[in-house]
């Protein structure tokens, strides 16, 4: 029987990235706490933790190779029960996250994550999206099935920093989505995403606001 360490080395080595046995032995930390607190709480749909390595974990890093950022100030929207946030955070130590959510339950489960993992890079915020202001504006704004593209770039415009980018996570090529952009936001890239393990389609949308 293949070991949840093993699934995700391999998983890792298919995506072509290298992190360290501690950085990988905190995700999986990650999946534990996380298939621990569904039970209770009813996190997410997938219960069974190798399943959580391939869709949530795997699905998670598989854009990292395709980000462009060494270091960055980067808002998760709609972060859940913090994908792909908290696997960024992990990944990408010189990363600062913002994960927001405007469920308690979540973002309760989110504090404890980050504070099990020790993830000093990591803030957590309950909080709906449209009434979020903070100190500074992000370099990056992400989302996985939050919303339509139209919606993402509208509900998050004032967060973005000038030269900012959204870089939404999306399954099938979201040819509509694009299709309906608001009028001054242009597509950076789409680049397809393989995932070891998941038959179906992934990729990564990045968006601009035009002369920025």
């Amino acid at each position: 029987m293949t070991t949840l360490a093993t699934q995700l080395a391999t998983g890792l080595a298919g995506l072509s990235q290298t992190l360290t046995d501690a950085q990988q032995l905190k995700l999986l930390d990650y999946v534990a706490l996380l298939a621990k607190w569904n039970k209770t709480y009813s996190l997410t749909a997938i219960r069974e933790p190798e399943r959580m390595v391939t869709h949530h974990l795997l699905d998670s890093l598989a854009p990292l190779n395709v980000m462009g950022y060494a270091s960055a100030r980067i808002l998760d929207v709609g972060s859940g029960f913090g994908t792909p946030g908290i696997p960024w955070a992990i990944a990408r130590p010189d990363w600062q996250l913002t994960l927001l959510d405007s469920n308690h339950k979540k973002t309760t489960f989110l504090r404890q994550a980050i504070l099990e993992l020790q993830l000093a890079n990591v803030t957590v915020v309950t909080d709906r999206v449209e009434q979020y202001h903070p100190e500074a504006p992000f370099d990056c704004i992400t989302s996985r099935a939050f919303a339509e593209l139209k919606d993402f770039v509208q509900l998050t415009g004032h967060l973005l920093a000038e030269n900012g980018q959204w870089a939404a996570l999306k399954g099938v090529y979201p040819h509509e989505e694009i299709a309906n952009l608001p009028a001054g936001v242009t597509v950076v890239q789409v680049d397809v995403l393989a995932v070891p393990g998941l038959e179906a389609e992934r990729h990564l949308v990045k968006l601009q606001q035009q002369g920025s």
